[in-house]
């Protein structure tokens, strides 16, 4: 066959021609596509429930990055929530619990910045939330900072203190009630637990300090650094206990604290209105008859709550941390083989040892806290007091090493007086709380043994008080707490009579702080009411003493006005020595008296109305009262400087000092001159002095004068509130002078005056005038005889003071508020002495007057005719009535009778021509 079958083959090759396109696969995939853009506005918006920052983060985007392994996330979500929380302050409530839990979490971070961060925001945290809010999430962040602070890394353990920092001084409450946990971790930042071999059968753990090269800090920094948190820590949890009580000086001042009084008002007592309530030992805590004693809360829990609280929990801490207390003042001490700086020390140095006397002051005031507190101070004695005098008293006292510096002169380093350097180092307050540690573990049964070290802080206590150095507050506190143990442990006189006088040289200084003045005060009231509770038989006065309790009535006198607290705190001591009759501090208080009780400079009317109560009290304990006191004392309550009720109380005072006190027993001799008493009550009845009298003469027409043409006298109008407390305090002049036996001698004891030093007068004041016609009223009775003098002044006064009371201006609401106390002593004088009433009527000259005062003269008669307690002496005086009218009548003849006449007639038609009734109860109210 010459034709070969071509093959068929399953893929064929296709050649291409040159410059011809690629024709399409058949199963080619189109692979184009096209875009456009999405709008999603609603993603865009903000979130309107939770507020965000300026990075438009909310809190929940915040907290959520604070997961984030990178550093600076977190770092920025932390200064995140800062600024929101303080745009936003409500979302701190709203998610307290997230905040806490997070913040709390980078306590332990790796990343300093981070923990930087952390702190700075809790430190804003700590000034937006409450303790109570913060409560319930406590011990998270309890947790969080134990970890920190026995964390491996010592950059974590560093930043854990500045935690401790804003917690102290945020929440210090809420952070010692783990006092336990964080007590152990403080001790395991600045030691480390060895086992000793000869201990090791007993398997006790010994600790030792610790040295980490890898801190950025020194050793002994460190410590410091430590041993200042812990002290922070332990005056939390001593501020913290039941029976806080201050440093040094207050803590010996639990017997002699200064009570409030009860007030008690008699009254209330006579009427069964108040029940006497009996109090214990002085106190102001009911005295409760019970065999029966509550056990404290902190007995029924477990050791672990009871904190320090726990006797065992104190001992076994002062166990553990004493030692390595110790160690670090073995390291800050002077070196035993440079004796040429003795005891001086650096800077750093005695920092460190200030921490370490500061934590065991601490831990000595909480041992007190216990009721064995016996117990405990032996256990104290015998297990530390060999080594604190080996270590802390062997080179006492101590001092500071001053380090030359040319860059800078400070002026407070060229004083001698300066008691702080430049980086604030009290050596002053270090060797105290030194003295303070040492004096509390002597007593009175071992001051042979401790004779020694005890006359050397006797010695520096005497001369640091002897120094004419300047001592703050803190300082001086300490100090007097110390003299005062001293003076506890050895409480004879030769040996307490040079600490009262350092103390009193010390007092003597002149431009002391009112504190340091406040403190050696309180010093001096303790010593002298200790003193006064022995017995008289083994009583010693101490001469210092009795100097200083001489001296304070002057020095009372003498600061007036210009510290109000101090004197409140010299009157309480006056009072107290003047109640107990200290014969040096009376004497001193009887020369004094004119000064304090001076009406226009005087002590009593320059202070507060407390202060002037107590100084009104002291009036009672003067041994004698002349005539120029009493007439300072009534200057005093009539010029309205002090108030009605202290003027009251002091002249009852006066009165109980009087012979008409009605006392069973003899008064004392010459206290209250009978004479002067009398001069003292007629003077405060009058309510103005003679040349105020005389000044007065003087003024005429409105509107302080209220003057009528049918009386001599004429009233001088004064203010409303010198009208009040003249009334007041007439009230208890007239009281007073009720109660004296004999009232005809009164009476005319009282009459002599009224004509000596009144009649005669144009012008008095309507207090006055209201004055002697409530007294007359008070003191009359039949026996009484009333010169013809007096019985005219009394008329014109009556007859001025109604012609007042019927003029004053409806709108005059000042005078309008005296009308009935005015008015009730002119009717009350008219109705018991029918003369006098005679007597204004027939003054009344209606003849003599002008037409404006004929209505008022109408008005007034009718008044009287309308008064029952007048209605019989008006009856009796008919013919003068009627007369009166006449004489009206002829004036207004030939005129329009107006209203007020027609009325003037009826009412005497009514009440005196026609059928006159007999006297009765109606109180005409004009």
């Amino acid at each position: 066959m010459t034709k070969k079958r071509k093959r068929q083959e399953d893929f064929q090759k296709v050649k291409f021609k040159v410059g011809k396109k690629k024709p399409k696969l058949e199963n080619a995939t189109d692979t184009t596509f096209k875009t456009k853009a999405i709008q999603i506005p609603e993603q865009l918006k903000e979130d309107g429930v939770l507020p965000t920052q300026n990075r438009k983060l909310n809190i929940k985007d915040l907290l959520s990055q604070m997961h984030h392994y990178s550093p600076g996330v977190k770092h920025n979500a932390l200064l995140g929530l800062k600024e929101l929380l303080s745009q936003y302050p409500f979302v701190i409530d709203a998610h307290l619990s997230s905040i806490i839990s997070e913040v709390a979490a980078v306590f332990t971070d790796k990343d300093s910045s981070v923990r930087g961060a952390a702190v700075h925001l809790l430190q804003f945290l700590a000034s937006k939330i409450r303790a109570e809010q913060i409560a319930p999430f406590f011990p998270l962040v309890s947790a969080h900072l134990s970890s920190a602070m026995t964390h491996i890394s010592e950059g974590i353990q560093e930043d854990s203190l500045k935690v401790l920092d804003v917690l102290l001084e945020a929440y210090p409450a809420l952070l010692t009630d783990r006092s336990i946990i964080l007590l152990k971790n403080f001790v395991e930042l600045i030691s480390h637990q060895q086992l000793s071999k000869r201990l090791k059968s007993r398997d006790k753990l010994s600790w030792m300090l610790s040295v980490n090269p890898n801190r950025r800090v020194t050793s002994q920094q460190w410590r410091l650094n430590v041993l200042t948190r812990l002290k922070k820590f332990l005056q939390a949890v001593v501020d913290g206990s039941s029976d806080t009580e201050d440093e040094g000086l207050q803590e010996q001042d639990s017997s002699h604290s200064v009570r409030t009084p009860v007030c008690i008002s008699w009254k209330l007592h006579a009427n069964n209105q108040q029940p006497i309530q009996l109090f214990e030992n002085g106190g102001l805590r009911p005295k409760i008859n019970s065999s029966f004693r509550l056990r404290s809360l902190t007995s029924v829990m477990d050791s672990a709550e009871k904190g320090l609280s726990s006797a065992e929990n104190l001992k076994g801490f002062i166990e553990i941390i004493i030692p390595l207390l110790i160690e670090c003042w073995i390291e800050a001490s002077p070196a035993q083989s440079a004796p040429i700086l003795g005891n001086l020390l650096e800077s750093e140095s005695q920092q460190l040892m200030q921490q370490v006397l500061s934590i065991i002051h601490l831990l000595w005031k909480l041992t007190k806290r216990h009721d064995e507190t016996y117990k405990m101070e032996l256990w104290l004695r015998m297990n530390y007091l060999v080594d604190f005098k080996h270590h802390f008293m062997r080179h006492f006292p101590y001092s500071l090493q001053d380090t030359v510096k040319h860059k800078k002169k400070d002026p407070c380093k060229s004083n001698r007086n300066c008691m702080k350097s430049s980086n604030n180092i009290d050596h002053l307050l270090l060797n105290l709380t030194l003295c303070d540690i040492m004096v509390s573990l002597a007593s009175a049964s071992t001051l042979q043994t401790d004779s020694g070290w005890l006359d050397m802080i006797r010695k520096f206590v005497t001369d640091t008080l002897q120094d004419g150095s300047k001592l703050n507050s803190k300082q001086v506190n300490r100090l007097l707490g110390v003299t005062w143990r001293l003076m506890q442990i050895q409480q004879n006189k030769v040996a307490t009579e040079p600490l009262i006088k350092a103390v009193y040289t010390l007092y003597q200084q002149r431009n002391l702080l009112f504190p340091v003045r406040t403190l050696l005060l309180k010093f001096f009231s303790r010593v002298y009411q200790k003193e006064d509770l022995r017995t008289q038989r083994i009583r010693s006065r101490s001469k210092v003493l009795s100097r200083w309790l001489a001296g304070l009535p002057q020095q009372l006198a003498l600061l007036g006005l210009r510290n109000p607290e101090l004197s409140n705190q010299l009157i309480d001591i006056i009072h107290s020595a003047a109640s107990r009759s200290n014969k040096e501090l009376l004497q001193s208080l009887q020369a004094t008296a004119a000064r304090i009780y001076d009406p226009l400079e005087g002590t009593l009317v320059l202070l507060p109305a407390e202060a002037q109560r107590r100084l009104v009290q002291l009036v009672y304990f003067l041994p004698c009262l002349p005539a120029s006191l009493l007439a300072c004392l009534s200057r005093c309550c009539i010029m309205g400087r002090m108030s009605s009720d202290l003027a009251a109380t002091l002249i009852g005072i006066l009165h109980m000092r009087s012979s008409f006190a009605g006392w069973k027993c003899q008064v004392q001799d010459n206290s209250v001159n009978d004479v002067d008493y009398f001069s003292f009550l007629f003077s405060t009845l009058i309510g103005f002095s003679r040349e105020e009298l005389t000044s007065l003469q003087g003024i005429r027409g409105k509107p302080h004068i209220s003057q009528t043409q049918l009386s001599p006298i004429r009233l001088y109008l004064t203010d409303l509130d010198q009208f009040l407390h003249h009334w007041a305090v007439t009230e208890v002049i007239c009281h007073s002078l009720s109660t004296i036996p004999s009232q005809s001698q009164c009476f005319d004891i009282l009459q002599t005056g009224i004509c000596k030093y009144l009649v005669g007068l144009v012008v008095i004041p309507d207090s006055t005038a209201g004055s002697v016609l409530c007294a007359i009223n008070k003191l009359l009775d039949q026996a009484c005889i009333i010169s013809e003098n007096l019985h005219r002044f009394l008329a014109s006064c009556c007859y001025s003071l109604l012609y007042f009371l019927l003029t004053i201006d409806r709108e005059d609401a000042e005078h309008l508020q005296k009308r009935d106390m005015l008015w009730r002593s002119c009717i009350s004088a008219l109705a018991l002495l029918p003369r006098l009433l005679r007597l204004m009527l027939q003054s009344l000259q209606v003849s003599r007057i002008c037409r404006e005062e004929l209505p008022v003269v109408a008005q007034l008669l009718r008044l009287l005719m309308q008064h029952g307690q007048l209605r019989s002496h008006m009856i009796t005086n008919e013919f003068l009535v009627q007369q009166i009218i006449k004489d009206i009548m002829t004036l207004k003849s030939g005129e329009v009778q107006e209203q007020w006449l027609t009325d003037l007639h009826y009412c005497f038609n009514i009440y005196l021509a026609s059928h006159p009734q007999t006297p009765g109860p109606i109180n005409t109210v004009y």
